[in-house]
């Protein structure tokens, strides 16, 4: 395949740098704040995914008839990078989970009443998958909705029960929430519900990470009544369009510029800093272990376009009303290899930096301004969401290996 980008695609990377560029803002762009820190969670953040989306880039990829350019992926990528290797606010979950899932199989309603905010930025979604006990298994999800028939005659469904690790919760407007409706079938027995986080019986807990301190929460929904008309596509069908997603937030969540942004880091530290009265980039074992922290990076920069090519395909093909598979296997390989490369790039960072390396992230007078700690806390994380290495390496054995479930 080709790694290069079209004179096309180069130009609206340029477009796309002189846009970040003229909107540069502190308030907006922070490079210690990665991947699943990158969400709209402040005022001035939010405004400025509201001139991403007067620019029209927020539907890129959507068809015209929604709002969208009928743009090809790449162009997609090529904004989400710029931004995250800025520290910015990514597209994210409105653009890519909930609005190309609803474009997909939500009805007239539900498009009618979210695409037009996803494409202004007017809403935020927070997402409702992970429970106590269903984590990286997403089919495991037990928060119960039972048949009700409000008291102005409305019918829909009543939810109980309880979420855990939703980031946005706290500042969101909706709730993407997978729901079980049928308890004695697990695959074909959820079904997706958009709910206002803002009603009486939704309560959302704090829970602080690991990862820099970045919040996440808890969320216990008791007695809480969902209209049908909020229910995305068929009932019980909800788990196919989660894993369809899911392929979509392995990789968009996990872009590939800041773990580049840290390697270079690590690298002009390495060019400039003495140990022991001696340039450490003279040190024959800290050059190897740089070639190869490089040689990793490309890899895992080429395996995210693999991916853009091969969801190209999927879009030419769902575009002609051709048969097509979800490049599932291709997005958990990225997913895997990029993770875990930037949890070594992390553990690297410690090493090289030496015990000054502990030192808090903003510390002026720490090797690479304290990012090799709080880099550290945050890879443990990147491991985690989007399904854990442990899933991404069970999808890899089934799917792409062809391997038995159980060996």
């Amino acid at each position: 395949m080709d790694f290069e980008f079209s004179p096309d695609q180069q130009a609206f990377a340029k477009e796309v740098e002189a846009f970040l560029d003229e909107h540069d803002d502190p308030a907006v762009f922070d490079v210690t704040r990665e991947n699943m820190a990158q969400i709209v969670d402040t005022p001035a953040r939010r405004a400025f995914m509201r001139e991403l989306g007067r620019k029209g880039w927020l539907g890129i990829t959507w068809p015209e008839e929604y709002g969208g350019s009928d743009g090809e992926g790449v162009y997609e990528y090529i904004l989400n990078e710029a931004l995250a290797g800025r520290g910015g606010p990514q597209i994210g979950k409105g653009v890519g989970i909930i609005g190309k899932t609803l474009i997909a199989h939500g009805s007239d309603f539900l498009k009618q009443t979210f695409l037009p905010m996803i494409l202004d930025n007017d809403v935020e979604f927070a997402v409702g998958y992970s429970e106590p006990n269903a984590g990286s298994d997403a089919a495991s999800m037990r928060l119960k909705a039972e048949r009700h028939t409000a008291e102005d005659g409305r019918t829909g469904w009543l939810l109980n029960g309880q979420k855990t690790w939703t980031t946005s919760a706290h500042f969101a407007e909706w709730y993407w929430l997978g729901t079980r409706t049928n308890p004695d079938n697990k695959h074909m027995g959820i079904t997706l519900m958009l709910v206002p986080l803002d009603q009486e019986g939704i309560t959302v807990n704090g829970l602080w990470t690991l990862g820099n301190d970045e919040r996440t929460n808890e969320v216990w929904i008791d007695d809480v009544f969902v209209p049908d008309e909020y229910v995305v596509g068929e009932v019980d069908k909800g788990f196919v369009y989660i894993s369809q997603a899911l392929d979509l937030e392995r990789f968009t969540m996990f872009t590939f510029s800041p773990i580049k942004q840290r390697l270079d880091l690590l690298t002009d530290h390495v060019r400039t800093a003495v140990r022991d009265g001696e340039p450490l980039r003279n040190d024959p074992v800290i050059r190897s272990q740089m070639a190869n922290l490089h040689t990793q990076a490309e890899v895992a920069r080429v395996m995210g376009l693999k991916f853009v090519a091969e969801a190209v395909k999927v879009e030419h093909a769902a575009k002609a009303g051709e048969d097509f598979q979800p490049p599932t296997v291709v997005a958990s390989e990225y997913k895997l290899f990029a993770t875990e490369f930037s949890k070594r790039l992390a553990d690297a960072s410690m090493d090289i930096c030496g015990p000054g390396s502990q030192l808090r992230v903003g510390t002026e007078d720490a090797p690479m301004t304290g990012r090799a700690e709080s880099t550290y806390r945050y890879t443990v994380i990147d491991t985690i969401g989007g399904g854990s290495s442990e899933i991404q390496k069970n999808i890899i054995a089934r799917r792409g290996l062809g391997l038995p479930k159980n060996f």
